[in-house]
C-alpha cells in the first residue's frame, strides 16, 4: 500500500485527475450554481418572514411625532370656510362622500 509519494508523482497524479474531471466540469458548475441559488432563496425567505419584536415596535411608536396644528391656523381655516360658499360646499361634499374625486 505504501507508494513513493514525491512532488513529481503528485503533480502527475493531479494532472491526470484534472483531465478526467474536465468532462464533469459543466455538471459541477451547474450543481454549484443551483446550490448558490438555493442558499440565496433560503436566506431571502428567512429575512422576509422575520417579524419585529414587541420592543422594536414600541420603540418605533415612541419615536413617531404627531403633527400639531396651532390654534391660529385652525381659526384661519374656519374663518375661510365660513366666508366662502364654494369652500363650504367642498367641505360638505368631502364629509358626505370622502372617496369621491
Amino acid at each position: 500500500m505504501s507508494k513513493n509519494l514525491n512532488i513529481k508523482s503528485i503533480a502527475a497524479l493531479s494532472v491526470t485527475w484534472l483531465q478526467k474531471m474536465r468532462q464533469y466540469l459543466p455538471l459541477i458548475f451547474i450543481v454549484a450554481l443551483l446550490g448558490l441559488y438555493g442558499f440565496l432563496v433560503f436566506q431571502i425567505n428567512g429575512v422576509t418572514s422575520a417579524e419585529p419584536t414587541d420592543d422594536a415596535i414600541t420603540e418605533k411608536l415612541q419615536t413617531v411625532q404627531r403633527p400639531k396644528i396651532d390654534q391660529a391656523t385652525i381659526d384661519k381655516l374656519q374663518l375661510l370656510q365660513d366666508n366662502s360658499t364654494e369652500v363650504q360646499t367642498l367641505f360638505k361634499q368631502a364629509r358626505d362622500n370622502p372617496f369621491q374625486e
